[in-house]
């Protein structure tokens, strides 16, 4: 992400530079009327992850598919460029700035498509070495065992069909048996509807004055902990390891959240991951150990630094 920040300033310090001296950036594009947005797929769709793959915000295959890889790149670049939305959306405006700040070679990124290549690295090296190359023994392996597949897929079939059916039973009667457990409304399953408060809860008490992003670092900093061998292995062991968070300490983890601070939850949970998959954050102005200082800095958001 510091790297991407970089570059980002150096894009928009020449952008200002073209624009003072009256030089036009290359804006070859073909970008429709339409607000691109998550789910949409096609040309505008190939062009938008061309030009973020390219400034490298977005690291997934050329597909046309706008799916959540493509999702959070857009939300990154907003970020990064300033725009007043950080959304998803790509309107008119991001349009624009992505014109001018990127590159689209229309024939070649489609050329590749058409041969049925995924080009992984439009932006980050020279284009003669962005070709995926071809496997030509898998390619016949993958033709010569399309047949065999189908005819074991038939095979499976109905095997598959009478073994949903057991897992349906089994599941009605598991589901008779334990009570229900309320989850979190449009969030990702794994997470229970407290687990979704409890973050809140220390979103809140931990970043309520940090500006939005720095609310949802303070949620990945908890989820990255929770991926983590070093670190409890649920929410509430997470939150609660003692001198882990100000909030808890000091009793403010039970102040009554706000939806923002929910709202934040709910964006981490879904991937957006401002602080690059820290553990670890501080505020500099108050931070009383030395031994936070020693951790590698990552980035800072708001008045937090984020570090492994």
């Amino acid at each position: 992400m510091t790297r991407i920040r970089i570059v980002t300033k150096i894009l928009l310090a020449c952008l200002l530079l073209a624009a003072s001296i009256g030089v036009e950036p290359n804006r070859a594009h073909s970008f429709t009327n339409q607000v691109i947005q998550k789910g949409a797929v096609g040309d505008d769709v190939i062009e938008l992850q061309a030009r973020l793959q390219y400034l490298g915000f977005y690291n997934g295959d050329i597909d046309g598919v706008f799916g959540w890889r493509t999702y959070w790149a857009v939300r990154n670049f907003q970020y990064e460029f300033g725009l007043e939305k950080i959304d998803g959306l790509v309107g008119p405006k991001m349009k624009n700035m992505l014109a001018k700040a990127s590159e689209y070679d229309e024939q070649y990124v489609k050329g590749h498509l058409n041969k049925g290549d995924k080009p992984k690295h439009y932006g980050g090296q020279p284009r003669d070495k962005t070709q995926v190359k071809k496997n030509q023994k898998n390619q016949q392996t993958k033709q010569g065992s399309k047949q065999k597949q189908q005819a074991q897929q038939n095979k499976n079939q109905q095997g598959q069909q009478k073994q949903q059916q057991q897992q349906n039973n089994q599941q009605k009667q598991q589901a008779a048996q334990k009570p229900k457990v309320q989850e979190a409304v449009n969030t990702p399953k794994g997470f229970s509807e407290n687990d979704i408060k409890l973050m809140a809860n220390a979103v809140h008490g931990e970043a309520r004055g940090e500006p939005y992003i720095g609310q949802v670092a303070v949620a990945a900093v908890i989820l990255n902990r929770l991926n983590s061998a070093s670190f409890p292995n649920d929410i509430a062991g997470v939150i609660f390891e003692p001198r882990a968070f100000t909030a808890v300490a000091d009793g403010q983890i039970w102040l009554e959240p706000n939806e923002t601070a929910r709202k934040a939850v709910i964006d981490a949970i879904n991937g957006w991951d401002p602080t690059g998959g820290t553990t670890y954050y501080f505020n500099p102005d108050t931070a009383t150990s030395g031994w936070i200082w020693t951790r590698p800095q990552v980035t800072k958001i708001g008045k937090h630094i984020f570090a492994h």
